[in-house]
């Protein structure tokens, strides 16, 4: 595995995991979706929750999927085009194309890891619930990853992957742990703060997900590891076993019915 994968292609293979499954179950529970409910979903990707949302609120409700990439607005338009009261439209999170107070529940899902401002698009998410308003935020914290590679050249080399992908990989690495404080200082009140584990023992999936092989390649151009160091390391994990983990965390905020 060399080049980067494939948005759409990834995204699925995620959502479709045992782990993905688990915490996307957790977070439509938590939103307590009913009929006439308008949804929002920001940073909605190719539309892959867009569906089953929809089938909470029918009849009369409404599912507003919102993301700043137009191949995942062209996507996520495709795959909901058979679908009612499902509208995708192209926007910032920052500065979402709805109004104020107009939405009755909303969710992120790993996308407030990838934004320029995470706090500024809580605040915008905030601004467009309504009193009463439930939202859910679902980000990984990549500071809690861990690669077990046994001996100690191979922990030295897992530490130094770790941190590449906090540094360099992912803008906003550990974002996760920051959500309730985000939502606090957006106004919104924090109802349940979880953490879900995902755990890999595969070296092809841990691979393809974590990005052991295209990652560790450029944290030797970046000067993180020895590139001889980093042939060691890949070579004892491909061998096996393989434990690779990381946490998710999951906030769930409503925004009161009087301002505090």
């Amino acid at each position: 595995m060399t080049g980067r994968p494939d948005p759409v292609a990834y995204l699925g293979e995620v959502a479709r995991s045992p782990q993905g499954r688990d915490y996307k179950a957790a977070v439509l529970e938590s939103l307590e979706l009913g009929p006439e409910h308008v949804v929002l979903d920001v940073g909605c990707g190719p539309g892959t929750d867009l569906a089953a949302m929809a089938g909470f609120v029918a009849p009369d409700g409404v599912v507003i999927g919102v993301d700043h990439d137009e191949r995942m607005v062209r996507e996520a338009a495709q795959r909901t085009a058979d679908l009612t009261g499902v509208e995708v439209r192209r926007g910032d999170a920052h500065a979402l194309p709805l109004a104020d107070a107009s939405v009755d529940r909303a969710r992120t899902d790993r996308v407030l890891q990838h934004v320029a401002d995470p706090g500024a698009a809580v605040a915008d998410i905030a601004r467009v619930l309504r009193p009463g308003g439930v939202v859910a935020f679902a980000e990984p914290d990549w500071g809690t990853l861990v690669v077990d590679a046994g001996e100690d050249a191979g922990r030295s080399v897992s530490h130094a992957f770790v941190r590449w992908t906090c540094d360099q990989v992912v803008r906003n690495a550990t974002v996760g742990r920051s959500l309730a404080r985000h939502a606090s200082d957006a106004g919104l009140l924090v109802r349940a703060v979880s953490a879900y584990p995902s755990v890999w023992t595969s070296f092809e999936t841990a691979d393809r997900v974590l990005g052991l092989t295209r990652n560790s390649a450029s944290a030797v151009d970046g000067g993180y590891v020895d590139g001889a160091d980093r042939d060691g390391w890949l070579a004892g994990l491909a061998a096996g076993p393989v434990v690779a983990a990381v946490s998710l965390f999951v906030v769930v905020a409503v925004r009161p019915v009087i301002a505090v």
